[in-house]
């Protein structure tokens, strides 16, 4: 490896590994302020957490890494330019496309080593992100005892705080309802104060209450004309122990999620693609030969158009039948080709939806190969980008590269969603971001390697001064 080489390879992994850390920052956070009403106050112990956040990061991948190569490739280049380094290159005798043929080989194997994580690694961090996800979003909150609410977070009471210090454990002015619908009455629990806490193994929660009094209403005997009774109770302290085992965190079991199309790598995607296409030749197959032997009912012309041939006429079928005959006959006809009609209803939305499911896997197959590409074809926009821009750090090319990437990330959004709608070929759905911005990666390494002004304002405004001093003159 030349000198060049190594101070370009230094040069380029430490801006690559900066920018590739604050971009899953930033996509973590924007995971935290989507989620996170279904992530606080439902008493999940911080590795639940953490774990959660990990899984997220892994999937984050896909999209992290390419705005990571274009923004380092781009302060990069961007940086050796302002700092004149791509002059003394040049002077050298070494040319752009010489100093940026150890970066993509650097790049191809970073690809690789992409499209390897898309298809081993991607499927399980997916799997456990999206099933530790909805256990997360399912789990009940554990504010079991909001302020000034009557609470119906326990089974068979009701129960209301008044207010809570700023501890959340210390109480006041708390009512409990007891509904015991076997008895059918109805306890009220008054209470001044009281304090809130856990057992230590996290299966019940416990009320200590303080200074309160109990009223309990027990039913009549009308048999014996006995009358309701109220019994009261005061007390200096009691406790009160609700079972919270059932608000715990659940996880369901995870194969119940690798039914799922992000959750399998290319051999599985493979075999759900060939498995629906045969399902959907053989509904169709089914569907025809169902529907004809439903058909009964109908006159064939001397000469069918449908068939293109010449067939006996059987003439009118009804014609020697009598009156009511002839009813029934039409009553029967209609019943069945109504049946006829919800048959090929039925028929055509299974294979709507297994047709859709064949896009749905080929979609998914190419976008293993798609994170590999997009890294090469955005190292292509970036390197000589920022050989022209002259501009390092984290200003003008940051602007610069969300620009691009914002481009390439609208134009992959359309092309996947206009795939899963049918409209256009999985597989060009897939690809065409990548098609509309590999040119444009050629066209900017070449203009960088003849010393293009292409963003130098001065020249079009030189350019523009002149214009207009033609139209002047003339």
């Amino acid at each position: 490896m030349k000198k060049i080489h190594l101070l370009l390879l230094k040069a380029f992994i430490r801006p690559f590994l900066v920018t590739f850390l604050i971009v899953m920052f930033v996509l973590l956070m924007l995971f935290l302020f989507k989620y996170i009403d279904d992530l606080i106050g439902k008493g999940f112990e911080w590795y639940i957490i953490l774990e959660l956040m990990m899984y997220a990061s892994a999937t984050n991948v896909a999209m992290a890494l390419p705005l990571s190569v274009l923004l380092s490739s781009i302060m990069t280049y961007g940086s050796l330019g302002e700092n004149y380094e791509l002059v003394a290159i040049k002077s050298a005798g070494i040319s752009l496309r010489r100093a940026m043929a150890p970066m993509l080989l650097v790049i191809t194997l970073l690809s690789i080593t992409a499209f390897l994580f898309s298809d081993y690694m991607l499927p399980i961090a997916n799997l456990k992100y999206y099933s530790l996800l909805y256990d997360a979003r399912q789990q009940k909150s554990a504010n079991f005892l909001p302020e000034g609410i009557f609470s119906p977070s326990f089974p068979g009471y009701s129960i209301r705080v008044k207010r809570k210090d700023a501890d959340g454990q210390t109480l006041h002015d708390i009512m409990i309802y007891t509904k015991n619908a076997a008895q059918n009455n109805t306890d009220v629990l008054l209470a001044k104060e009281g304090k809130m806490y856990r057992t230590p193994s996290g299966q019940f929660l416990v009320l200590k209450l303080e200074d309160g009094v109990s009223y309990t209403e027990t039913p009549g005997n009308s048999n014996y004309n006995v009358r309701e009774r109220l019994i009261r109770r005061r007390f200096k302290e009691t406790e009160q122990r609700f079972d919270i085992s059932g608000m715990k965190l659940h996880r369901t079991d995870e194969s119940e999620f690798k039914s799922a199309l992000q959750m399998m790598n290319l051999q599985q995607l493979k075999d759900v693609e060939n498995l629906s296409r045969r399902q959907g030749d053989s509904t169709v197959q089914a569907g025809f030969k169902l529907m004809t032997s439903y058909i009964k009912y109908f006159y064939v012309p001397a000469k069918s158009e449908s068939v293109k041939k010449y067939v006996p006429s059987t003439g009118y079928p009804l014609a020697n039948l009598k009156t009511n005959e002839q009813i029934s006959a039409l009553q029967n006809a209609s019943s069945e080709a109504r049946s006829i009609q919800d048959l090929v209803k039925s028929r055509a939305d299974r294979t709507k939806d297994l047709a859709n499911s064949v896009r749905r896997a080929i979609l998914e197959y190419q976008k293993k190969f798609t994170l590999s590409a997009a890294c090469i074809a955005l190292f292509l926009i970036g390197a000589p980008l920022g050989a022209i821009i002259r501009k390092g750090g984290l200003g003008l090319p940051v602007v610069v590269s969300v620009v691009f990437f914002l481009i390439y990330y609208i134009i992959s959004t359309i092309g996947e969603k206009s795939a899963k709608d049918g409209d256009l070929s999985p597989i060009i759905g897939s690809w065409v971001a990548i098609f509309i911005i590999t040119p444009i990666g050629f066209f900017l390494s070449y203009k960088a390697a003849t010393d293009s002004v292409l963003f130098d304002m001065e020249s079009y405004k030189r350019f523009f001064n002149k214009l207009f001093k033609r139209k002047a003159t003339t």
